[in-house]
């Protein structure tokens, strides 16, 4: 009842939202006719029109009806394409900051021309994020046209591009790109020592293409920029081999104890060591020289090697080549579980990929260092105003408003859908469902309708071409092997008798027109073709499209279902576009991975007491409705992840935002405002030296000087004689010696800089303070991590994690801004310098160019471990011990912590706890 009450509020505001719409719908219309009666030039003065009224204070609601109008006037002219009206509707959610639920087919590409047009206008830019280069290329050269028209330039990101033509694209009033290249230039513009090196600009409007893969699916796991670290792919070599020596167990459900060296959670995706397995493991390690006799994995110094251990658990029982992954020209080369596309340069965290690459006998690659990391979430968060527009987002406008403030709008489609889902069919094994998909697909290419057969992996796209080759049945094979022939499969895939077998890779993006690729076709005429020519290749492509539809439309046919509903939704999508025909079936076994992790043990009982045999399936409302929950289930849990990354991100983010609004001010700063940030640095270093040797309020009795002069000398190379001033002015106090103590330093680093101009000496001092935060920042991020990866453990002491994960990374935000001060201070006044050259110098070492590598780690690194085993920490150590993991090493000096009127130390001259002081 509760569930028909909501579904009523829904469709109600849903339907508010689109009869407001329309009711704009109704004014654009009503301006057609007028713009229609414009010749070129008046129409496109309409863009210079905008920019004024703009300026002058006009909003761009106020504007939107005639900006759509003029969109859609240009789009007959440039394309020949006209913005239906449901597509209008679109664009106004999206311009609003919604999420735009358009069926596959109904032109999303065209809808997005809208709104970035208007919101172009005021000269912010517009960013267009889609999943893929191809599609950023192909939208930003096609809809270019159509903004060239209008007045309006178009730039395109792509991986690979130098700075030079990235700046030039951003500079652009729409630029298009995929998510990572975005969130990457983002994380690089932040490491940048010069602004001329940037090649953002702010965030002003996104919109989204296929925004729940994006912002959903590939929000489980950060962006990571890294460079490389200690190389320990000899360890990796020696552990891989000593998996072979453990045996699996499982769990005595009665008593629940555990046999064997180790057990599987296959749900959750780990493996844990059973006692039994902790001691073999230890006893292979000391054979082998990794361990010494005696020592345990939980020794502190041995932490990094039970990492070791885990990762090659994780790489030889629980990922499969072909499924998760494939060798390619001796590498190891990850395939998305979201799309069935090779994910070229991205590897797996935490130590995973080099034990796969030691699973696989290839090369094993050294290992990175993290230098800065954000989550698609938050990186979007950012924008002024997000949209975003895909086929299925309804399933998850849950999370889309409590994480990103996105509202779903269910856009109606322009025809009605004609398409028929067809029910689920079970069998008992794979064999008699495999047999059923080839008789099947057999029946349908006998007809000449054409049929998609989805998969959810590599592997099993080719065992079901070995089984159609054996039937005698002709069929095109896309999946990552293959996927320089993607464009050439898709655009015959609707062919009369064509077969095709794809992964998921034909969910997204892609668009199988029935009869085949009209553009294609006739691009591939070439030049100088004859309009008869022209004339009669329409005309045949008519002739086969109206068969195709006689005969049904596209048949698509699952050959299992995915985790998550969207996906099966997607490849149902690929049928009945625009309203056409079409036909849809998945076919599952009991034995799917689904099935078989997820779904309960009583269809697979009732089964085998019926009597059925493998070549029987059954339809039943009880077996769809065990699928579903299993789909639930699992879409509960990756929720459950993403909401659990998200939150610990966001203290870590708040964090960046410091770090990262602190360079910026230093990279925009004048030079005399770099010498008071430097000066109010080196004051609160002498205070912070001062202090540990003379405690606040004591008599000079109890004042260590020699411990002053001493750690002066050592830390920023100054020899003063504090003994002589005291004997010369007993009334010194602590504030005053402060003071003369500052005052000779800063004398000293004068005269030392003398010998340079004051330009260079200010470039200098802005550099070695901008190197300094990234230095210790990379640090910071490695200690951060480190502390992520255990902060679990002190579920045992009945604390909680998230709480002790923020107040720890508080504490260790402090140190690290202690640092930061600390070793500029220090750089500065240790540092010799003879003359501009030596500057030169120091600047061409500097610069010197880092191996940095632009990761977005598969989901099934550290994200999946630390939400897993935050979820269920009792799980996580079979032994129940307090691992050293737990033990996190926050960095602190041996100085007085930061108080919270103190001025704060990043130098912005407010209180400490106005400033950074507001995370701890």
């Amino acid at each position: 009842m509760a569930f028909n009450i909501f579904q009523k509020i829904f469709g109600s505001r849903n339907d508010r939202i689109l009869k407001q719409y329309r009711k704009t719908v109704d004014q654009i219309n009503a301006l057609e006719s007028s713009f229609e009666g414009l010749d070129d030039t008046a129409l496109q003065n309409k863009t210079q029109e905008f920019k004024q009224r703009i300026a002058n204070g006009e909003s761009l609601e106020a504007i939107l009806p005639e900006a759509f109008a003029v969109v859609r006037e240009a789009g007959k002219r440039v394309f020949g394409m006209r913005h239906y009206d449901v597509q209008l509707i679109g664009g106004m959610a999206l311009n609003d900051g919604r999420i735009a639920e358009m069926r596959t087919g109904e032109g999303k590409t065209l809808v997005a021309t809208l709104p970035a047009y208007l919101n172009a206008l005021n000269g912010e830019g517009v960013h267009v994020i889609t999943v893929n280069d191809y599609l950023a290329k192909r939208d930003a050269e096609w809809m270019g046209q159509l903004y060239g028209f209008l007045g309006l330039e178009t730039g395109v990101i792509v991986s690979g591009q130098s700075q030079q033509e990235k700046q030039m694209a951003y500079a652009m009033d729409i630029t298009y790109g995929t998510n990572n290249e975005f969130g990457f230039d983002y994380l690089r513009d932040n490491m940048a020592i010069f602004s001329g090196e940037r090649v953002m600009r702010d965030q002003h409007f996104a919109i989204v293409d296929e925004v729940d893969s994006i912002l959903i699916d590939e929000a489980r796991t950060p962006l990571i920029i890294s460079g490389p670290a200690e190389d320990k792919s000899e360890i990796y070599e020696k552990i891989n081999p000593l998996i072979s020596h453990l045996e699996q167990g499982e769990e005595d459900k009665e008593t629940k104890e555990t046999t064997g060296d180790f057990t599987i959670d296959e749900k959750a995706k780990q493996i844990y060591l059973t006692d039994d397995g902790h001691a073999k493991v230890e006893d292979l390690l000391t054979e082998i020289g990794l361990l010494e006799e005696g020592d345990s994995l939980y020794d502190a110094a041995h932490i990094g090697l039970m990492i070791h251990v885990n990762a090659a658990l994780r790489a030889n029982l629980l990922f499969e080549k072909d499924k998760d992954y494939i060798v390619e020209d001796g590498q190891v080369v990850i395939i998305d579980e979201f799309t069935g596309r090779k994910m070229a340069g991205r590897r797996w965290s935490e130590g995973l990929h080099q034990a796969m690459e030691a699973k696989e006998g290839v090369k094993i690659q050294q290992e990175s260092q993290t230098f800065a990391s954000i989550t698609f979430q938050n990186y979007f968060r950012q924008y002024d105003k997000l949209s975003g527009m895909t086929g299925t987002a309804d399933t998850e406008a849950g999370e889309f408003l409590s994480t990103y403030k996105l509202e779903v709008v269910v856009i109606p489609p322009n025809k009605l859908p004609q398409r028929i889902d067809q029910p689920d069919l079970v069998y008992l094994d794979m064999e008699g469902k495999f047999a059923a998909i080839v008789e099947d697909v057999r029946q349908t290419f006998e007809s000449q309708q054409p049929v998609l057969v989805g998969t959810a992996s590599i592997e099993m796209s080719e065992l079901l071409s070995r089984l159609f080759t054996q039937a005698k049945i002709p069929h095109n094979v896309l999946n990552a092997k293959h996927h320089e022939q993607e464009a050439q499969i898709i655009a015959n895939a609707g062919l009369p008798g064509a077969v095709t077998i794809a992964t998921n890779m034909a969910g997204r993006g892609t668009d199988i027109v029935l009869g085949g690729n009209l553009e294609a076709e006739l691009e591939s005429l070439g030049e100088g073709v004859s309009e008869d020519k022209i004339a009669q290749t329409k005309a045949d492509w008519q002739k086969r499209h109206d068969h195709v539809l006689e005969l049904g439309g596209l048949k698509v046919i699952g050959s299992e279902r995915h985790e998550s509903r969207r996906i099966d939704n997607q490849l149902r999508g690929r049928s009945g576009r625009q309203g056409d025909v079409g036909l849809t079936r998945f076919y599952l076994s009991l034995d799917d991975d689904l099935m078989r992790r997820f779904a309960s043990d009583k269809v697979k009982n009732m089964m085998r007491r019926l009597g059925m045999t493998s070549d029987e399936a059954i339809e039943h409302k009880m077996v769809t409705k065990s699928i579903e929950r299993a789909q639930k289930q699992v879409e509960r849990m990756h929720q459950d992840e993403r909401a659990n990354l998200l939150k610990f991100d966001d203290i870590a983010n708040e964090q960046r935002k410091v770090v990262y609004n602190q360079r910026n001010e230093l990279m925009s700063s004048t030079a005399e405002e770099v010498t008071d940030v430097i000066d109010g640095l080196r004051e609160q270093v002498v205070e912070q030296i001062v202090g540990v040797y003379i405690p606040q309020g004591s008599l000079h009795e109890q004042w260590d000087i020699p411990g002053v002069e001493k750690a002066l000398h050592e830390e920023l190379g100054v020899e003063l004689h504090i003994q002589s001033w005291l004997d010369e002015d007993p009334n010194l106090y602590e504030e005053t010696l402060i003071e003369k103590i500052v005052a000779e330093l800063k004398t000293a680093y004068t005269q030392k800089m003398s010998v340079i101009d004051e330009d260079t000496r200010h470039h200098f001092e802005k550099e070695v303070l901008l190197r300094t935060i990234d230095s210790q920042w990379r640090t910071h991020l490695a200690e951060m991590d480190y502390l992520r990866r255990g902060i679990h453990l002190r579920g045992y002491a009945q604390k909680d994690p998230f709480q002790e994960y923020r107040r720890e990374s508080g504490d260790m935000f402090n140190a690290f801004l202690n640092e930061v001060m600390m070793e500029t201070v220090k750089m500065l006044s240790l540092v010799r310098i003879g003359n501009d050259q030596d500057v030169a110098e120091y600047e061409q070492q500097a610069h010197q160019p880092e191996k940095l590598e632009a990761n977005h780690p598969a989901a099934a690194g550290i994200a999946d471990a630390m939400n897993n085993a935050m979820q269920n920490p009792e799980e996580s150590d079979s032994e129940g011990h307090t691992s050293p993991a737990g033990q996190t090493g926050t960095v602190r000096r041996e100085t007085p912590k930061v108080g919270r009127n103190d001025p704060c130390p990043c130098g912005s001259g407010k209180k400490y706890k106005q400033c950074c002081g507001k995370l701890s």
